[in-house]
């Protein structure tokens, strides 16, 4: 017979997650603030789009095609490829930015960042890219009007106004 608690476990093994000491809390602040100076989710960016004026412009930076698909509401589209030329004619270089592409398996929201940085532009990628805007039930605009999917459960709280992080 087994009288051995469930809870006890070998206190030989090292975790995989204690393999790499966690950081000092000082160098985890540094690091988690500098990441929330590059980045902001769709959450985030649809509360202050909700709540009028929210001191950024939202830059889509996908193909005619796939903005012709559907793209958050208010954004401008900027290719990737045209930043460099027509950002100044389409952005405000005194307000920040928040950039978008497909989602998070797709480096085209950091490419388009990186392309409005080098010109000067204050900018952040809104993770999850229009993916995860869709996926948490938000609004798109379409060529042929706006749209709006129900929230995928497994990237959104079903039946709350946000997810309480």
């Amino acid at each position: 017979m087994n009288t051995t608690s469930p809870q006890v476990t070998a206190v030989n093994a090292i975790s995989p997650v204690l393999a790499t000491p966690p950081a000092a809390p000082a160098e985890a602040v540094a690091y988690f603030a500098s990441r929330l100076a590059f980045h902001t989710d769709v959450a985030d960016v649809h509360a202050s789009l909700q709540a009028g004026d929210p001191g950024f412009a939202v830059v889509d930076s996908r193909s005619t095609a796939a903005w012709d698909q559907g793209h958050v509401p208010g954004a401008v589209h900027l290719p990737t490829a045209l930043i460099p030329g027509e950002a100044a004619g389409l952005l405000d270089p005194a307000v920040p930015v928040v950039v978008y592409c497909w989602g998070p398996g797709c480096d085209g929201a950091t490419r388009a960042a990186l392309a409005l940085a080098r010109q000067g532009y204050q900018v952040k990628e809104m993770l999850g890219g229009i993916e995860y805007w869709i996926r948490e039930g938000y609004p798109v605009e379409t060529w042929e009007g706006t749209e709006q999917r129900p929230a995928d459960p497994l990237t959104a709280p079903v039946g709350a106004a946000d997810c309480g992080c």
